[in-house]
């Protein structure tokens, strides 16, 4: 479960985040909704601690962010940008190394890696250089990377990005199954289909500030609107919904 109590950070002279509090539960996803600048990236790296607070905090599974970094980050896994993979290392090669950077000892982070690689369905692309992938075989690498050291949290920032039609349809099938399996996945979307199809609960962020919180049903039926975009739209009011 991720926590997020009272975050506040300011960036220069943008307050990027303001007073932002709400919890992704174990077992459902949730997703991150909002305009350009709404904060989403700041809460999502602040939440991973890459991003230190001005006030409020972040905790994952009880444990605060701030306080306890490392212990913390052993229960998260971040989705990186499939397109910055190391290209002359083979998918085995770099997922074992990034479980033991996850605390994992060598001869577990092997067996955590042949697993992952099983479960993912890359044993045939396994000790290929991961130069020359497709996006869906770059799209599995990021993941099994995120989730090799079974955090029960699993982060992602517009995980969609660059993909393409099918490998979004993969990405789809892999988080239903991470929820299925009682992770908690947060991530950031600017695609209503995506949040509209995945999320169990949105988040609508505007200004680094809450503005609704619920299910894609639940916010269309606060708002009287028929779609998540247009429910979207009102919340956030209309100038900005045309500018995101």
């Amino acid at each position: 479960m991720i926590k997020v109590s009272n975050l506040s950070k300011r960036i220069g002279e943008v307050q990027a985040l303001d007073d932002l509090s709400f919890i992704a539960k174990d077992g459902q996803i949730t997703g991150l909704l909002g305009p350009n600048g709404a904060g989403k990236t700041t809460c999502l790296r602040t939440v991973f601690g890459l991003l230190q607070a001005d006030m409020g905090s972040a905790e994952i599974d009880g444990i605060d962010v701030a306080k306890s970094p490392i212990a913390a980050k052993q229960q998260l896994g971040l989705f990186p940008d499939p397109f910055g993979l190391y290209e002359r290392l083979s998918p085995r090669e770099y997922v074992s190394y990034f479980a033991e950077l996850n605390g994992l000892s060598r001869v577990d982070a092997k067996a955590a890696t042949a697993k992952v690689l099983s479960q993912l369905h890359m044993d045939d692309i396994a000790d290929r250089r991961c130069k020359g992938f497709s996006q869906g075989q770059r799209m599995k690498t990021a993941l099994a990377q995120a989730i090799v050291h079974q955090p029960t949290n699993i982060i992602l920032d517009e995980p969609t990005r660059g993909l393409d039609v099918m490998s979004t349809r993969v990405l789809r099938d892999l988080l239903k199954e991470l929820k299925a399996q009682g992770h908690c996945v947060l991530f950031s979307s600017h695609v209503m289909q995506e949040v509209a199809a995945l999320c169990d609960q949105v988040i609508v962020m505007a200004q680094g500030k809450l503005v609704a919180i619920g299910s894609p049903d639940e916010l269309c039926e606060q708002t009287g609107k028929d779609s998540l975009e247009d429910a979207f739209i009102q919340l956030i009011g209309t100038d900005e919904g045309i500018a995101a």
